[in-house]
């Protein structure tokens, strides 16, 4: 089964986390995604938190299947050569710092002049615009300025980080391949591109609709810890077992928290269902002594027949064995030039249509070397292997496996 935007080419000039996820969707959906790595340190990714001469598996998984061209953007070669593949695609990515592509003379409307059908999306922290648009930052910050991170937390505790990356995914990259994927309708409806000006924090911001709630009903968001879904309920919360692990009860419904209570044999917790403020602190004490009673896999046990939303929390390691997700084919292997190999998620999306049974994307190569594309990339676009060699002796492009770096130092920094 063909996929949705297959034949369709990402040029991808971003780094680190929320851009490459994007493209690594738009890649499970059916496009080529071209990294586009600069001739100098490329993506950070690879060497974060690893020793010398080791690629951490963060890169591997967000770029595996991806092709890797070298390219120096502040050589004007470099930048025609930009300019030659921008012609040929179809969506371009970045996430540098806003002015940064205006400065390297790559600005929508350069880039619009020579592919009017092109779509470019710029990934940020607070966006193109406003009075912190050039402010550096990082999730917590973006997740601290959407008010967020004030609702993360215990009551009468501080509020504390996720190491799911919510600006950065759900505000960065999900946000992004949405939009892309809406302007990518408009272009085949309308025959023309648009930019994108993805901030993390405008996404992050409007995805936080349930203590926007709160603040509009009373005035203001409720206290961390105290609104429906973060400890108010002890329907609905987290439980400590004998042996120092934990349990989701997620009996939000009446309905859900009568069949827990029939499983617990608590029929005097069914008329509680309603109780605030200091009755439910009593009543989720003495749930939290029942739940610590016993160990996880008692629980597990227990619920395992029953439908009403209590679940044991799984490590991540343990979430790779979960027979739903193997059920579902979202495990698979990468093995990288190394050898090594490394579990990852597989792509989450599968497309179906009436006469071809459910596919999936797979793609089990790693991510790439640095420069591993460079130069049959440019072979495509008819650049000759003399050009080409020169470009590699003065550092206008870079190849894997070299040591060689542009001298042209550029000052490309990204908001994430």
């Amino acid at each position: 089964m063909t996929q949705p935007l297959a034949g369709m080419t990402v040029l991808d000039l971003s780094r680190l986390l929320p851009g490459p996820m994007c493209s690594l969707h738009l890649q499970d959906m059916g496009a080529r995604v071209i990294k586009v790595e600069d001739t100098g340190a490329g993506d950070y990714t690879r060497s974060l938190g690893m020793p010398k001469g080791f690629t951490s598996p963060a890169f591997h998984i967000l770029n595996r299947g991806k092709e890797s061209i070298s390219l120096d953007l502040t050589h004007p070669d470099g930048h025609q050569v930009l300019l030659k593949l921008v012609a040929e695609a179809d969506i371009l990515l970045e996430s540098f710092r806003p002015g940064v592509m205006k400065k390297l003379g790559l600005s929508y409307e350069r880039l619009q002049a020579v592919n009017p059908k092109l779509v470019m999306c710029s990934i940020s922290g607070y966006g193109q615009t406003g009075p912190w648009a050039e402010k550096a930052g990082h999730d917590m910050n973006y997740c601290a300025t959407a008010g967020i991170l004030d609702q993360v937390g215990e009551a009468n505790g501080a509020p504390v980080l996720s190491n799911f990356q919510i600006a950065d995914l759900a505000g960065g990259s999900l946000s992004a391949a949405m939009a892309i994927l809406a302007a990518v309708v408009g272009c085949l409806r309308h025959g023309h591109g648009s930019y994108l000006d993805i901030s993390m924090t405008d996404c992050a911001f409007a995805n936080n609709v349930i203590p926007l709630a709160a603040m509009n009903l009373m005035g203001k968001a409720l206290p961390r810890g105290q609104d429906m879904l973060t400890g108010a309920r002890p329907c609905y919360g987290v439980y400590r077992t004998a042996d120092n692990q934990f349990m989701a009860v997620g009996a939000l419904e009446q309905k859900f928290w009568q069949q827990v209570c029939e499983v617990l044999n608590k029929p005097e917790w069914l008329s509680r269902y309603h109780d605030m403020g200091t009755k439910a602190d009593a009543l989720r004490a003495e749930v939290a002594e029942l739940f610590a009673s016993q160990p996880q896999s008692h629980w597990r046990d227990v619920f395992a027949g029953t439908d009403c939303c209590v679940t044991p929390v799984l490590t991540p390691q343990q979430a790779f064995e979960h027979p739903q997700l193997l059920a579902r084919e979202m495990v698979q292997v990468l093995t990288t030039t190394q050898g090594h190999k490394l579990r990852c998620p597989a792509t989450p999306f599968t497309f179906q249509n009436s006469e071809q049974a459910v596919e999936k994307s797979v793609s089990t190569q790693p991510g790439p070397e640095q420069g591993a594309h460079t130069l049959s990339v440019l072979r495509s676009l008819n650049i000759s292997d003399q050009q080409l060699h020169q470009w590699l002796d003065t550092g206008v492009i870079r190849q894997a496996g070299s040591s060689q770096q542009s001298e042209h130092k550029n000052n490309m920094e990204t908001s994430v």
